[in-house]
């Protein structure tokens, strides 16, 4: 286990490179499993979800190893079909595997994954849309094992909500099925939209129009030669305005895409913060006392992301006023509220609400990130406050965020990391 020790009330600025999408990159990882040859995929970044997929890839019998700043995956051969309980276990995107290994080999064996605890979320809707397409599946004893003996067939699919995962398993298995499927009231975040992007670059024939996608079933996939970059990671970007508005800061963010934060963008306006978005880039510059932001109700996209609501809190929580989060997506998305209130913060959550009362200022003390979401938060909380704040369980960050410490000491910051 590892901890970070964090020196508050130190003003960030500079400039920085944003790191390639963690929802994105997994995904990718896994439909390289459909392209039956050597695919290279740019801009991933250096986080243990990243390491956890190269992992399973390996384990089926791909070939997944990091070159010269990109990852080379060659699938050309698949040994395996199933993924053990450990290899699950480390990350919640792991099930997407299972449209993946079902739309290649027409067979899997999974278990259910891991990740962070953020309450229940069922994969019932990935399990009834593989039904619709031909899929036989058994669950007993922790495994799902799913079957295609006739192969997969295209279907038309409605999901009763745009599940992003659900959007994804279906994508895969539908890109090597016979005919056509629809998926209406599809996911529409920019990560499946990376996806289509990626497949359609590899041979797939993929159409999508709002949250209607349509997947024309093709009999192999060609690699294709081409470096395929990863879209910017908006949640990362999003934490990092965090911490500049939270630490008074100035930072330019580069390589992003403030086109995909159109519904975060805003509130930092709210806060007093003043944003200039330019090409891919957005400045930030935070002086004075901090205001509240009203109302945030997390939504699919294009409405605010359920990812960047605990590291928008974080800030609030030195602003003048109340602030009041409805979480929308998930149950159990306010674990992170206790270990702040540690820290002084003002918070009362019940349920799908929360309500911040902005105070004077917080103080160090010791805390524990309770996912990967809300140990950002606790990093911004502790980059702001007053004293010495020491963050464990810091590995959980590490899933969705690359080489934390080094960028935040290059921006002024003083933080360090330890073994525990």
């Amino acid at each position: 286990m590892q901890k970070l020790i964090i020196q508050g009330s130190r003003r960030i600025g500079g400039e920085m490179n944003i790191q390639g999408a963690k929802n994105s990159v997994l995904p990718l990882m896994a439909a390289s499993v459909l392209c039956g040859g050597i695919v290279n995929i740019g801009n991933c970044p250096a986080i243990s979800d990243r390491y956890a997929a190269m992992r399973i890839l390996n384990h089926l019998g791909c070939t997944a190893c990091e070159r010269d700043g990109y990852v080379q995956i060659d699938s050309g051969a698949i040994r395996r079909t199933d993924i053990p309980d450990e290899l699950m276990r480390e990350m919640r995107c792991s099930v997407i595997f299972m449209g993946a290994l079902l739309g290649r080999c027409e067979k899997c064996r999974i278990c259910f994954p891991g990740g962070c605890d953020l309450g229940p979320r069922p994969i019932d809707m990935h399990l009834s849309a593989l039904e619709k397409m031909g899929a036989e599946i058994n669950i007993g004893h922790g495994e799902i094992l799913c079957s295609a003996p006739d192969g997969l067939c295209g279907a038309k699919i409605t999901l009763p909500f745009p599940s992003v995962g659900a959007t994804e398993n279906i994508i895969l298995a539908a890109v090597l099925a016979e005919g056509e499927t629809i998926i209406q009231n599809a996911a529409r975040e920019p990560e499946i939209h990376d996806l289509i992007k990626f497949l359609n670059t590899n041979g797939a024939e993929i159409k999508s129009a709002g949250g209607r996608i349509i997947i024309n079933g093709v009999k192999r996939l060609t690699p294709s030669a081409e470096l395929y970059e990863v879209i910017p990671d908006r949640i990362a970007a999003a934490t990092y305005l965090s911490f500049a508005a939270a630490c008074g800061g100035e930072l330019l963010i580069k390589k992003c895409c403030p086109s995909h934060m159109d519904a975060v963008i805003p509130l930092y306006e709210q806060m007093g913060c003043y944003i200039k978005c330019f090409g891919s880039n957005i400045y930030i510059r935070s002086r004075g006392k901090l205001k509240t932001s009203g109302t945030v109700r997390t939504m699919v996209y294009p409405g605010f992301p359920t990812d960047a609501q605990a590291v928008l809190m974080a800030p609030l929580c030195i602003g003048e006023g109340t602030a009041v989060f409805v979480e929308n997506i998930f149950e159990n998305r306010y674990r992170h509220t206790g270990e702040m209130q540690r820290m002084g913060a003002d918070i009362r959550a019940e349920g799908k609400v929360a309500v911040v009362t902005g105070v004077e200022g917080l103080y160090g003390a010791k805390v524990e990130a309770p996912d990967l979401r809300g140990g950002a938060a606790l990093v911004c909380a502790a980059l702001s406050a007053e004293g010495k704040s020491i963050i464990s369980r810091a590995e959980l960050i590490d899933r969705g965020y690359e080489r934390i410490e080094d960028n935040l000491n290059r921006l002024g910051a003083a933080v360090r990391r330890e073994a525990e």
